[in-house]
Formats: C-alpha cells, sequence, structure tokens
C-alpha cells in the first residue's frame, strides 16, 4: 500500500505513540471506566452550565452514553483493534449535528472534550504512582489522548458544519419563497405570506421596495452583502433584493451601499400585496438603464423617472404616435430633419416662445423663426391644435431618449 494510503477501518491520523504503551495498560483502566464516566459527566455539569439539567433524565443518560462512547473508543484505540473509524467518527458527526440543532456553539462541547481529556489524564497519573509506569509510557499515553481528542473536535465539527450549511439552505430556500410570494401576480393571499413570514422569522413590515440588479460575470463571484431583515436572490439573472420599509431610516443608504459598483434599480414603495408592480418598474428601470435611455451605472430610482418610465412602457404605441403625428419629416432630408425636430420639440416645451427657443439651442433668433416658418410648411394647421401638440411632444421626447444606432 501506497504512503499515505489508508484502509476504511484506519483512523485519520497515524497511532505511532501507541507502539510505546505496554499491553497490560489497558486491563488497568478498564475496571476505572464507569467511574471515569461518572466523574466526567460531573465534572462538565459543574464547569458547563449548559450542560448542567439535573431533572432531565433523558438528557443526562444521553451525556452519559456520549462520555462512555467517547471513553470506549479511547480504549479500542489503545486496545489496538481494527475498529471501523467511520463508525467512530459518524458518532461523533451525529454529536456536533445535534449540538448545531440544540443551537449551541460548539465552544461549549470542545470545553466538554477538554474536561474528559484532563479527568482521563488525571486518573492515569495516578495510576502511574500506583503501578510506577516509566514517564516514556505516560508521555505516550498523553500523546494518545490528545490525538484522540483532536479526531473526536475535527469529526465533531464536520457534523455540526454540516447541520449548520443545512439549516441555512433551508432557510434561503423558504426566503427566496417568500420573495416569490411578495411579488407573485396575481396576488397571493395575506395569510400565506404571513405564515411564511413567521417561518423565516421576517417580520412583516407596511410596505417593500424590489430591487433588481444586474449580475455580471465579473461580479458574479462577489454576492452584494445586504442587511438581514432585507430578502435576497442572487441565485439568477437579474437578482432581486426585497427592502422591507423602504423610507425608513437609513434604508436608502443601506441599499446604495450593498450595490456599490453595480448596475441596480430600486422599484416604488408600495403595500405588501403589490410586490409585482415594484419588480415590474424596477425590471422596466434596469432595462432602460442598460439600453443607455437611463443612468448606466449605480443606482436608478423609478420614483426619479416615472415620466420615461410610462412613455417606454409600450414603445410600439410611441412609435405609432410618431408615424401619425411626425411622418411629414421623413419628406426633409436627414441633417435638416434633426434641426427642424429638435426646434420643434423645444417650441412645444418652452410655450411656442421664440425668444426662450433660441436661447435653449444656443442659436439666433431669426434661425428660430427660419426653422418655424419651415415647420409651418411641414405640418401646416396642425401645429395649432392642442391635441396634436401634446402628442408630438410625447412622441418627440421619447425619440429623443433613445440612444442613437451604432
Amino acid at each position: 500500500m501506497a504512503d499515505g494510503a489508508r484502509t476504511r477501518s484506519e483512523p485519520p491520523r497515524g497511532d505511532a505513540p501507541l507502539k510505546a504503551l505496554p499491553a497490560e495498560l489497558l486491563d488497568r483502566l478498564r475496571p476505572f471506566l464507569d467511574e471515569i464516566t461518572e466523574e466526567v459527566v460531573r465534572t462538565i455539569g459543574v464547569e458547563i452550565a449548559e450542560y448542567a439539567r439535573p431533572m432531565d433524565e433523558t438528557y443526562k443518560h444521553v451525556i452519559n452514553r456520549g462520555v462512555g462512547q467517547a471513553l470506549e473508543g479511547f480504549l479500542a484505540r489503545l486496545s489496538g483493534s481494527r475498529t471501523d473509524w467511520e463508525d467512530v467518527r459518524a458518532t461523533y458527526q451525529r454529536i456536533g449535528r445535534g449540538e448545531a440543532e440544540e443551537g449551541r456553539s460548539l465552544d461549549s462541547f470542545q470545553a466538554a472534550l477538554r474536561i474528559g481529556a484532563r479527568v482521563t489524564w488525571r486518573r492515569v497519573c495516578e495510576l502511574v504512582e500506583v503501578h510506577r509506569l516509566p514517564p516514556d509510557v505516560l508521555i505516550a499515553f498523553g500523546e494518545t489522548v490528545f490525538l484522540h481528542l483532536d479526531e473526536m473536535a475535527a469529526a465533531t465539527a464536520g457534523g455540526y458544519t454540516e447541520a449548520r450549511l443545512h439549516a441555512a439552505g433551508e432557510l434561503q430556500q423558504r426566503r427566496g419563497r417568500l420573495i416569490d410570494l411578495l411579488t407573485a401576480d396575481p396576488a397571493v393571499s395575506p395569510e400565506a405570506i404571513a405564515d411564511l413570514a413567521r417561518t423565516v422569522q421576517w417580520p412583516l413590515p407596511r410596505d417593500i421596495a424590489v430591487v433588481v440588479t444586474e449580475l455580471t460575470e465579473e461580479s458574479g463571484s462577489v454576492r452584494p452583502i445586504v442587511p438581514p431583515e432585507f430578502l435576497a436572490r442572487f441565485d439568477g439573472q437579474p437578482g432581486i433584493i426585497v427592502v422591507p420599509d423602504p423610507q425608513g431610516p437609513g434604508r436608502e443608504r443601506a441599499i446604495a451601499g450593498a450595490l456599490r459598483g453595480l448596475r441596480a434599480a430600486v422599484g416604488p414603495t408600495v403595500a405588501l400585496d403589490a410586490g409585482a408592480r415594484s419588480l415590474r418598474w424596477a425590471l422596466d428601470a434596469l432595462d432602460l438603464a442598460r439600453r443607455g435611455v437611463l443612468p448606466g451605472t449605480g443606482l436608478v430610482r423609478c420614483a426619479d423617472h416615472l415620466a420615461t418610465l410610462l412613455l417606454f412602457r409600450d414603445e410600439e404605441l410611441v412609435d405609432a404616435l410618431a408615424r401619425q403625428y411626425l411622418g411629414p419629416l421623413d419628406a426633409v432630408r436627414p441633417p435638416q430633419r434633426e434641426r427642424l425636430a429638435e426646434t420643434l420639440l423645444c417650441w412645444l416645451s418652452c410655450a411656442r416662445n421664440a425668444s426662450e427657443v433660441a436661447q435653449r439651442l444656443a442659436v439666433h433668433p431669426q434661425t428660430v423663426r427660419y426653422r418655424l416658418r419651415q415647420l409651418e410648411e411641414v405640418f401646416g394647421d396642425q401645429l395649432r391644435d392642442p391635441t396634436v401638440q401634446f402628442e408630438m411632444q410625447i412622441a418627440l421626447r421619447t425619440l429623443r431618449l433613445r440612444p442613437s444606432p451604432e
């Protein structure tokens, strides 16, 4: 067998110190096993408050059994038997999972392990006085105790971590499901939202806002870190964040801080049963930012761009409006067409004041008057119809916001 290879029954670390231990040491220790177990359990109950449950007989039985298994495993190691290490490790992994399910940290269990090692070591020292064990045997025994302690701790930590990750995964799945309920269209019942929110310990807010963020390949390995009261899901494109009570103090700063460097959009503040609308507006705003219609970097707030969102809600309808009311401009040559369209939009925006148009466009007033005469020739009496003026302005503003084709 190659160096470093091991059979399934062998423990994961070397047992070289065992070679220095006399075969009769196991026989000397075994009669004291129950006594050592009792002392370890008693000391653990005294020194670690979390394990002190004098009235809980079931729990006391579990603790006794756990300590007994640890000592039996240690004696099996001293005997040199080929005990299946996977079974031994499985025992400690179960203990680790139990600690996680009890809601404790591993600090208490690690302390309990050290107590077990300390009590066992003290009893062996007493044997040294009685049976005069040589110092090299005592040293080898100490190394074996700490080797066994390390392996118990590692196996327990593995089970603990596995249980915590499993619990975290289940919690994240439920929080993701809650995002689905909050943004469902049509809206789900308030009772369904309240029930699921209770299971993930998410206090129901009065209102919410939905944030969407573009996760690029460059940012894919670094997910936004959001406050724990936010609901977030970054396993798809775009990432989604539900912000409770978005008008609360510090909320806007928290959102901006979490999304620093990412293109994102925050939808309007809505009631709990209207999350779909906040999500829809945020998605529209993110798409417009991606296209260059809205600011392309940082956080875009839908509340700052309501008119633009309205104009781009149905672009085919706006195109039809442009064809109906701006069609006559197609007969004008391109360079002149752009100048006339710009002048027409400015004239409509300035309440048809030629002097103000000249100032805004930074051209001579005579140039403006010349262009307005051209526009009258193109559009005729339509320019004096208030309804046509309004719809022309809508079409012109939308066309102006669109990025120029490459």
